[in-house]
Order: structure tokens, then C-alpha cells, then sequence
């Protein structure tokens, strides 16, 4: 169906003919003027009192009132609506905190035969847990001594999958708040219905910066019934090379001797959620498997009308009489019939 978005701009339709009836007309400097006693015959001669020419102004005393109506028209926004169509109505809003602190670029990690840091396995499981996610609103906050909000909720998995693959390692600091980065999710998510609200995070380290403590900003996501899944990352065991990358004084390590388990697992019990352990890339991968069996809470459908443009034809058309009009001003002897023009 056809509909106008601003039918009140329609108002101004009379808008020129309200200043023609009402309005006081420019006063004309009188000249002084020739007087031709055989006019009348000239003006036959030319053919000036013809019907063509008669025609003719009056067609160029309508066509501007029918360029302005053409205006107003295209100004008052008019739309092709089609069919309704209906939007999915299930679904979660999933908000997902990274850890880009300095920590994740330790290389204890294993990808496809290659020893890697902890950031390029992140990158690699989540882009496959993003790509299953349709139906969810999705949003991406990413932290190191300082949290940013990098995407807000939305559907759009393609720039969340992008924005993810674009991180690097040390661009939010290379301490690590969790406080404020729950704090900052907490801020969005509590925006949305209470029983989709899903909070996954994932770290490698300890608190060791922000403005609120983990604990705090988890008994803020429970009084908002946020479910906060927790990930602490890293190998238990790193072997560590001697002198010169050789075998000689090498030592084994353990790379995640800072993970704090204890404070992960306590916000994931604040809140109603759970605690996992990724020491692998294999295990990590689990780890969203299982998240991605979350069940989904329904929520109210919506629906929208896809709409087409279709202000382009009137401003099309006025645009022609315009360009008509100032052709026939600039030539008015192409616009004449000249009958003495065919006589013998």
C-alpha cells in the first residue's frame, strides 16, 4: 500500500496561491513605449492571438503550480509498504567480555599443530560460536586495564565477528579489570528482558585494575538476573626454553599461575552461572559447545513492513517540467508556430 511518512507537509500545497491572492504585487517601473499603428496586422503576421499560443501560455502559467504540488508531494515522504513480515521472536542477548591484557599473549596454546597465544585461539573458537548465534542479539566488550563497550547488542553477527578479529592484544592496557568490564556489561544488559540475559566471560589473569572489585560488580549482575558464565584460560604446564631457545637449563612452568579460579568460580555462583576451565584449544571449543545448548526464552515477536522509497518520482518529474520550462524561456522561437513560414 501507499503511504505518505510526513502527510502534514501536504499543508503547504496552497502555499503559492495563498501569496498570489493575498500578497500585494511588485510595482512596475513604467517605460516609455513605441507605438506601432499597423500591430494589429503584425501581430496577425506572427500569429501571436493563435490558438497554439494560447495553448502554450497557458500551459506555462500550470506547469509551475504542478512543479510545486510535485515538491510538496516528494517532501511529504511517500512509501511503498509491502507485506508484513515476521521477525524470530526466540532468541538471547549474549554479551561477551574478552581479556586482551598482556597475559594473552603467552604462546602455551595449540592450533592445528601450531603453538600459538591464548588471543588466536580466542579468535578462532569464538568466530564459530559467533556464526551459531543467529537468533541472539549479540554484544562485545573487550578489556585490559580499562573495559570498552566495542559492539552493542545486536543481530548483526557479521561486524561482531569482525570487530572480534580485529583485537589486539594490549589495545585496552595490559592489566586486567573484570570488575569493570562486568560492571559495563551489567550497565547494558539490564536493559533487556530479565530472562534472557547471558554475560560470558573470559580471562586469563586476576583483577589488577578498574574501579569495582569482581565480587562487587557480580552481586550487581545477580540483583539483575544476569547469568555470568566465567572461563579462565591457559595451560597448567609450559615448558619454558634455556639459554638461547636451547634444551640446556629449560624449565617447565606454570603459565597460569595468576589465573584467579577462586573469584571466577565465586561470580559464577553469585549469579546463577558456570565456572569452566580451558587449559586446550579442544577444551575450549567444549566449553562453547556447551553454552551453545543454553536454552533459548521467548520473547515478544515482532514484525516489520519492508518499505520502498518513492519520493525520486515526483522530484524526477519536477525536475523535467524545470528543465522544459527554462528550454522553452531560452528558445521561445522553438516553442511558436510560424505559419508564413510555409507560404509560397
Amino acid at each position: 500500500m501507499l503511504e505518505l511518512q510526513w502527510p502534514w507537509m501536504l499543508l503547504a500545497a496552497p502555499l503559492p496561491w495563498l501569496v498570489y491572492r493575498f500578497a500585494n504585487p511588485a510595482t512596475r517601473a513604467s517605460g516609455a513605449a513605441l507605438r506601432v499603428p499597423f500591430y494589429r496586422g503584425l501581430a496577425d503576421i506572427v500569429g501571436e492571438h493563435s490558438k497554439h499560443q494560447q495553448t502554450l501560455k497557458r500551459w506555462q502559467t500550470l506547469t509551475p503550480w504542478l512543479i510545486w504540488v510535485l515538491l510538496v508531494l516528494a517532501t511529504s515522504k511517500p512509501v511503498w509498504l509491502g507485506e508484513p513480515v515476521q521477525i524470530e521472536g526466540s532468541g538471547r542477548d549474549l554479551m561477551m567480555a574478552v581479556d586482551l591484557s598482556g597475559s594473552m599473549e603467552i604462546g602455551d596454546m595449540e592450533l592445528k599443530g601450531k603453538s600459538v597465544d591464548r588471543l588466536v585461539v580466542t579468535k578462532h573458537v569464538l568466530t564459530d560460536f559467533i556464526e551459531r548465534r543467529k537468533g541472539d542479539r549479540l554484544g562485545l566488550i573487550l578489556f585490559g586495564t580499562q573495559a570498552y563497550l566495542q559492539a552493542p547488542l545486536t543481530f548483526d553477527l557479521k561486524t561482531i565477528g569482525t570487530l572480534m578479529d580485529e583485537s589486539e592484544i594490549g589495545m585496552a592496557g595490559n592489566k586486567t579489570a573484570i570488575g569493570d568490564a562486568l560492571g559495563l556489561a551489567v550497565k547494558h544488559l539490564r536493559k533487556r528482558p530479565q530472562d534472557s540475559r547471558v554475560l560470558i566471560l573470559l580471562t586469563d589473569g586476576a583483577n589488577t585494575a578498574g574501579e569495582i572489585t569482581p565480587i562487587q560488580a557480580a552481586k550487581l549482575a545477580a540483583q539483575e538476573n544476569i547469568r555470568i558464565y566465567s572461563i579462565g584460560l591457559g595451560a597448567d604446564e609450559m615448558i619454558q626454553p634455556g639459554f638461547f631457545g636451547s634444551s640446556i637449563g629449560a624449565r617447565r612452568i606454570n603459565p597460569s599461575a595468576d589465573l584467579d579460579e577462586k573469584t571466577l568460580k565465586d561470580i559464577a555462583e553469585l549469579t546463577g552461572g558456570q565456572y569452566f576451565r580451558a587449559k586446550n584449544t579442544e577444551e575450549l571449543e567444549k566449553i562453547y559447545d556447551e553454552l551453545d545448548k543454553l536454552e533459548p526464552v521467548k520473547q515478544e515477536e515482532e514484525s516489520f513492513r519492508p518499505s520502498i522509497a518513492l519520493f525520486y518520482w515526483p522530484l524526477a518529474l519536477a525536475l523535467i517540467l524545470s528543465l522544459l520550462i527554462a528550454t522553452m524561456r531560452a528558445f521561445p522561437e522553438a516553442a511558436l508556430v510560424q505559419p508564413g513560414r510555409n507560404r509560397q
